[in-house]
Order: structure tokens, then sequence, then C-alpha cells
């Protein structure tokens, strides 16, 4: 499903995601959890995005952390996300109907992060195979990737030893478990077990996490909306857990 998210459509409504203004007075997605982040660890050296898309949350982090790196597996995203922070400004497309469409233009200084553009760095890549050199990290930051992972069990338990002592783990999901990105065997949670009892994604999380990782605070549904055309918008309510290292 990587193609998904190279088309000028996909790149245009992952631009106004980030950049673009508020929809129906629902806060910024990427802004709004990156402060999240950083009301739980204020200050870092190191910091990982997974799942940066076009890379406002990875900017929005670098006001505390001395560097910040952003990560996806879409080309046009990252690429768009490195010309942003090159050049100050970056022009994209949205759709109103059909055919139609008009140009918006995203600038790094209307936003306060020019400085923030010279501690990031982005790469193309998967954060499902990721090296033993992407370790180090105080604060990791996994927005709305693992329902869009093929197996994000393995991802999951892994992550601890890519942190910190005392680093956190923040990861947010809408839980939407759709098999053309996640094989229904693959689901950490969404399912009945066993017993007959429901486990949820926060259970499969646990799960993959403890006893390494605690939840370090109580989870917070943080809404969402992504604007397809001029008339049609989704709005989504997306978890939020932070969970960290224990030593």
């Amino acid at each position: 499903m990587t193609d998904f998210y190279e088309s000028d459509e996909q790149l245009g409504q992952y631009m106004d995601f980030h950049y673009g203004p508020e929809h129906f007075g629902v806060p910024n997605f990427p802004k709004a959890c990156a402060e999240r982040c950083l009301q739980a660890k204020p200050r870092g050296e190191r910091a990982l995005d997974l799942g940066c898309a076009t890379g406002r949350s990875t900017l929005e982090l670098a006001r505390g952390f001395g560097h910040v790196l952003g990560m996806d597996l879409s080309h046009r995203f990252i690429d768009a996300a490195e010309r942003l922070c090159r050049d100050g400004e970056l022009s994209y497309r949205l759709v109103d109907e059909g055919e139609i469409g008009h140009s918006e233009t995203a600038s790094l200084a209307s936003m306060g992060l020019t400085e923030e553009a010279s501690r990031v760095s982005f790469e193309e890549g998967d954060a499902g195979n990721l090296g033993p050199e992407y370790s180090g990290y105080d604060l990791i930051f996994a927005g709305n990737l693992i329902d869009r992972m093929p197996n994000p069990g393995p991802f999951l338990g892994g992550l601890r030893e890519r942190l910190n002592p005392g680093g956190l783990l923040v990861v947010t999901s809408p839980y939407t478990l759709l098999p053309e990105f996640t094989p229904c065997a693959n689901w950490i949670g969404g399912y009945y077990g066993a017993d007959g009892e429901p486990v949820t994604v926060l259970d499969g999380m646990r799960a993959h996490l403890e006893p390494g990782m605690r939840l370090a605070a109580e989870p917070e549904d943080v809404p969402f909306v992504i604007r397809e055309t001029r008339r049609k918008h989704q709005h989504t309510l997306a978890q939020l857990t932070v969970w960290e290292r224990v030593d």
C-alpha cells in the first residue's frame, strides 16, 4: 500500500493536514501531538519521529530537542518535508471538486519554525525494519503509524532498546485496523480472545511493551480532521498513549 501515499492528491491532503488552517475548530493534529510530547519530555538531545509524513511534528518537536529525525515510507512526503526545510516554503495543490483545485503555500516563518528547521533531518525508510543504528533516543513518537503497518507487534516490542533510560515512547492511533494495511492475523487488538472477551489495541500494546515499559499517563483522545475536498472531510479521534522505559 506504499503507492497510496505517493499520489498528488495524498500529498496535498497531508500538506494541508500538517500546515494548513484548522478545520471546524479542531486544532492542528501534528502540532497538538508534539505539544503533548514536549509536556511529557520538555527537553532532550535526540528524538525520532516515525511515520512523520510531511514533517510538521518533526519540526514542532525540535522546539525542545537538539535534533529530531523524521522518517516515513513515502518518498513524496519526505521530499516535501526536505524541500520545505530547505526553501522555507512549499506550494501544494488541494482538490476542491472533481478536477477543480487550487494552490496553497506552507511557510515555516508563518509558523515560527524557521530556526527549528536547522535541527531536523528526514529519511525515507521503513519504521518496521529499523537497523540498530536507530537507537539512543530520549523520545520516540509514532503518530498514526501502527494501524498502517503490516506487523505492528514486533515493531512495538523492539522500541524499548532504542530509547535511553527514562526515555519516552508516544503513540497515537485511531485503531482503524484495515486488512489492506495489516493482515488480520497480525492485529494486536480489535478482536475477541479465546475466552470470548474483547482484546483492544491498547491491550495489545500493553502485551508488547510491558514490563520493559510502563504506561506513564492516562490515555488521551486527540481529534483530527483531514480535508479531502472543499466539502468532504474526515473527522477522527486518535488515542494518545505515553510509555516510559523501565530500568
